[in-house]
């Protein structure tokens, strides 16, 4: 059967699975992402200021970054069922935590421990690729992905309704508790409900933990390499805070962090050669190689597709209302478009990599990316206000498939270590949305979109040149010795 169509009613076999995960992603996305819909109602009941409430903001996504790579590692050698749980029970109960917090030192806190529920994205794509075959992994993760990703729009919707219906200096309160009960509740449905693969199929694990497995002294180097900008984002987020921009933490706060990431960045360097260097020595067989330049492209594609995802939908609204004078109610009903995409344009970018190719997908997205970047880089105030929506509901279109291509790739790489792969893009993901938001802070709004275009632009080169079409079958070696080769083709 050469059939890559799934009967989404369903809810036997591996389409159960799609659903019970889809949702678990969906929930931990409406306990994380609240706080910026939940944050009016935050303001007014704890009488915050604007900087107060901006680093809240600000901590929320913080700890993401570095969450991603370790919930790739844990969730390659524990599974993702239980890792999975455990992120919406305890997600979960530092949301409630956070709730009933009485300082704004406690907010602070919680906030940035919250943010390693974001991660819980990566876990499920673990689990996507166990239970789907290679000819339907991208429409199946495109699914999970963007239904998913709804949760942000879900907490919007829902939250502050709650808090109005409660009513009350307590109602933000109330409403993330119960947020986080459901949440809570599903993390133990979930472990109930499901296994990490289908009856009878292995589990494969890294053979070490700690770091990535790379297979040439070529790799090393470019996984060392690869590193260092997830260390630069978390720098830009400690500059965003210090004197020299918001002034929210000093100079003395500000070094220390500097100085604790530089040094988190040698002990991770250290780790990766110390747990890879043996190849060296003995080379490892071709059979079991992988090439780590496929990570380092889909890295900086998903920089691109989810990083510009995240800046726009944050300064869309407000980009409508200083160029086009829209109204600010009209003006954000127009910019709610652009998260609704993720509904099809994710799932659709999935469908057609399995229907066309994974790179022939990755260069169309990626064109299209380009185009309506570079185009919207020329916009002045007195283009029509219909073509300028038009023209971002467009790239967005092309943004939100391009992240659906990305992992529509990703557990075609190396099956053992696909939590780690994913969660190297996820968070370099991240890093898009601290750079884009930090450049919009700093130029105009057409500047800002021609920046998007050319960082595209320059991906798009990366992936023509060095990105390969995955080859027929990857070897994995069973627990007996044995070899097993997965269908990736």
């Amino acid at each position: 059967m050469s059939s890559s169509k799934l009967n989404l009613l369903s809810f036997s076999g591996n389409i159960r699975i799609l659903h019970l995960t889809w949702f678990a992603f969906f929930l931990t996305f409406v306990v994380w992402l609240g706080l910026g819909p939940m944050m009016p109602f935050i303001k007014e009941s704890l009488r915050l200021s604007d900087q107060q409430a901006k680093v809240l903001l600000i901590l929320n996504v913080a700890l993401t970054i570095p969450a991603r790579i370790v919930v790739g590692m844990l969730v390659d050698t524990y599974g993702p069922r239980i890792l999975f749980s455990a992120i919406l029970v305890l997600g979960g109960a530092i949301s409630i935590a956070f709730a009933w917090a009485d300082s704004y030192q406690q907010l602070a806190l919680l906030r940035f421990l919250s943010g390693f529920i974001g991660a819980g994205f990566v876990v499920g794509i673990r689990m996507i690729g166990e239970w789907f075959p290679a000819r339907q992994t991208g429409i199946a993760q495109g699914i999970y992905a963007g239904w998913g990703n709804f949760g942000s729009a879900g907490a919007a919707m829902s939250l502050p309704f709650i808090a109005n219906w409660v009513g009350g200096a307590d109602g933000w309160r109330w409403a993330f508790t119960l947020a986080s009960l459901v949440a809570i509740g599903y993390g133990m449905l979930y472990y109930f409900s499901v296994r990490n693969t289908p009856k009878g199929s292995t589990y494969f694990k890294p053979k070490k933990t700690g770091a990535m497995e790379v297979t040439s002294g070529g790799d090393l180097a470019l996984y060392i390499l690869m590193n260092v900008p997830l260390y630069l984002a978390l720098g830009l987020l400690t500059w965003k805070l210090s004197p020299a921009k918001m002034g929210l933490i000093g100079w003395a706060a500000a070094d220390t962090l500097y100085i604790v990431l530089a040094v988190i960045c040698l002990i991770q360097t250290w780790k990766v050669w110390h747990l890879n260097r043996h190849i060296l020595e003995k080379p490892v067989p071709e059979l079991h190689r992988y090439k780590f330049k496929q990570v380092a492209i889909l890295d900086w594609a998903y920089l691109v597709t989810f990083g510009t995802e995240l800046a726009v939908v944050s300064m869309l609204a407000m980009f409508y209302v200083d160029w086009f004078g829209v109204p600010k109610v009209t003006a954000a009903l127009l910019a709610g478009i652009y998260p609704f995409l993720n509904l099809f344009a994710r799932p659709g970018g999935g469908w057609l990599s399995d229907h066309i190719g994974r790179k022939l997908t990755l260069i169309i997205v990626f064109a299209g990316i380009t185009g309506a970047f570079l185009m919207l880089g020329m916009v002045d105030r007195s283009w029509p206000v219909w073509m300028v929506v038009t023209m971002t509901i467009v790239g967005g279109i092309f943004s939100k498939a391009g992240s659906g291509a990305v992992y529509a790739m990703v557990p075609l790489i190396q099956r053992r270590m696909t939590g780690q792969i994913a969660g190297m893009a996820g968070a370099f993901g991240n890093v898009g949305a601290v750079l884009f938001l930090t450049v919009n802070s700093l130029i105009d709004y057409d500047q800002f979109f021609l920046f998007i275009g050319a960082i595209s632009g320059i991906v798009l080169l990366l992936i023509l040149l060095f990105l390969e079409e995955p080859e027929k079958a990857m070897a994995e070696v069973m627990p007996d010795g044995t070899v097993q080769m997965i269908e990736v083709k």
